[in-house]
């Protein structure tokens, strides 16, 4: 509540001339710089906007002396990363003058920009974690502190920054002269001690692969320890020919884009280490808002001629699934930006807007549904993945789906009817697994019931294999071949999902396969055959009927 009141004075006072202004940025810097991590309010956003304002009105030399103060309390972390992103002079200021502990710099650092970290070894007060960070992202330890610089730690320096003064004639390219030799004297005798300590060099052999990030602008700004000193703030995604990471066309272009990279080539010219051919592979990131902030992936050397993999190898199964990884990134950004909208994160928004906006999120939703299915049969098609083993009750599952359908199917008069209770039929499936498998064929048959239509639904045992057998609905019978029917054109309650019944179908056979069972049309039914395993429960020897209720 102090801050507050604070606050509340300093943001009523009006500032009516320069030195009035000057007063009130430094006066918000302190209130600001002293909040906790987590404050939160209007008054605090109503100050962060204010310093924006005033910071476009005070010439940067007026800001950054303000902030170099000696009385300046300057422990927050959103604070210092804020100044942080100011001109040069103001994010020296800052980052000498900052106040935070040793578990605050590690979180800030990685989001400090590439071009004002080196500032951070001009301070002998970090601590070995903050300066093991520092190496890793290849921070060199030998940089000349700005002119001017004003220096809140006086112990590391052994004579204060003085300002240039034109005297006795001497021209400003004189004194221009005579600042660097101070700044270099001064940079020696601050660094005299710490000198004697070995610095990390940049890997003399050629590297073979990279983890990095980089920057909205392409730049590398964080990469493994051991590459680090080679390759933060190489421009990877540059247009000028005369850049160091030459890419193809189609880098650029994606890039531009933010959508994946994925094999792309890229030639770097620099050290031994990483000097050559490389191949790209990345992924564009997005905060919280949807802002584009970078990208993040890996470097890595093309394999030789004998051990690339054939390109007419590759399964059309294994394009759909890059094809369907490149699809998710855009839909998920636009449902991310309608649930913003829809749910008035920034602002009151119009009623009219806002069920535009629900409409495109269930859109998108409904999109990346069937991207999941697709990539599901994908999966299983090439054997990628398997269905999680466990234990259930098929004919439990079977019963209770139905009686979960039923209250829908009744309101159009469709029902699934079985002739006798259904008998225990114990699998090595998990329960999930079992339920997806046996919920897609319960509701695409279901969804294509016409008003009044009932379909008759057994479960049984063969030796050692339980079977669940369910008539088709008139629409799917006169199919020839329902596991390709085409998708409906207009959707139902009861969904066969996004690509109609003929899909449906042929992904719930290949679960069942993958589960060591098989989905095949007999006639007008559609059978499902899996195995059964031993359990506690009472299996009867031989229960198939010899026909399906009418």
């Amino acid at each position: 509540m102090q801050i507050d009141d604070r606050l509340h004075t300093v943001l009523r006072t009006r500032a009516g001339g320069e030195t009035s202004a000057r007063t009130q940025f430094r006066q918000l810097v302190d209130l600001l710089g002293t909040l906790p991590a987590d404050a939160r309010g209007e008054v605090i956003d109503a100050a962060w906007v204010k310093l924006a304002e005033l910071s476009q009105a005070i010439p940067a030399a007026d800001r950054a002396s303000a902030v170099a103060e000696a009385g300046l309390r300057l422990r927050s972390p959103r604070l210092v990363a804020e100044l942080a992103r100011a001109e040069p002079q103001i994010a020296d200021a800052a980052l000498s003058a900052a106040q935070l502990g040793e578990d605050e710099w590690l979180d800030l650092i990685p989001a400090l920009p590439a071009q004002v970290r080196p500032l951070l070894r001009q301070r002998g007060d970090l601590g070995k974690r903050v300066e093991g960070l520092l190496d890793r992202l290849g921070i060199a330890r030998h940089a000349l502190p700005p002119a001017g610089r004003a220096s809140r730690h006086p112990a590391n320096d052994t004579q204060p920054a003085s300002k240039p003064e034109v005297e006795n004639g001497r021209s400003d390219s004189e004194e221009g002269i005579g600042a660097i030799v101070r700044r270099i004297e001064a940079y020696r005798a601050r660094h005299t001690a710490r000198d004697t300590e070995p610095v990390e060099a940049g890997p003399s052999q050629p590297l073979a692969a990279v983890a990095f990030t980089c920057d909205e602008s392409g730049r590398i700004d964080w990469a493994d320890a051991g590459a680090a000193p080679a390759v933060i703030g190489l421009a990877l995604f540059s247009r000028d020919r005369s850049a160091a990471a030459q890419g193809s066309p189609a880098i650029s272009a994606r890039f531009a884009r933010r959508v994946p990279i994925t094999g792309e080539t890229l030639h770097i010219e620099g050290s031994t280490a990483i000097a050559g051919e490389w191949r790209v592979d990345a992924q564009a990131r997005f905060d919280q808002r949807g802002r584009f902030t970078g990208y993040e992936g890996r470097l890595r050397r093309p394999c030789p001629p004998e051990m690339a993999p054939d390109s007419s190898q590759v399964s059309e199964a294994d394009r759909l699934r890059q094809l369907i990884h490149e699809l998710r990134t855009p839909i998920n950004a636009i449902q991310g930006f309608a649930e913003v909208i829809q749910q008035q994160l920034f602002g009151p928004t119009p009623h009219e807007y806002r069920a535009h906006a629900a409409a495109i999120a269930g859109d998108a939703a409904r999109m990346l549904a069937g991207f999941d299915d697709l990539e599901r049969l994908a999966k299983l098609a090439t054997g990628a993945m398997s269905l999680e083993p466990g234990a259930c009750d098929l004919g439990e599952v079977a019963q209770s789906l139905a009686d979960h359908l039923a209250p829908h199917m009744a309101a159009r008069d469709s029902a699934f009817v079985s002739a006798a209770p259904a008998p225990a039929l114990p699998l090595g499936m998990a329960r999930e697994e079992a339920e997806r498998l046996v919920w897609r064929l319960l509701a695409t048959l279901a969804s294509s019931a016409a008003p009044s239509e009932h379909m008759a639904m057994s479960l049984t045992t063969m030796d050692d294999t339980a079977c669940l057998t369910l008539a088709l609905p008139r629409a799917l019978a006169d199919q020839d071949d329902i596991f390709h029917a085409a998708a409906p054109h207009a959707s139902t309650p009861l969904s066969a999902g996004m690509f109609g019944a003929g899909f449906a179908l042929r992904l719930a056979a290949n679960e069942a396969k993958s589960g060591g069972g098989k989905l095949e049309r007999q006639g007008d039914n559609l059978r499902l055959e899996l195995p059964l395993v031993a359990s506690d429960l009472t299996i009867p020897a031989n229960t198939e009927s010899k026909g399906l209720p009418g």
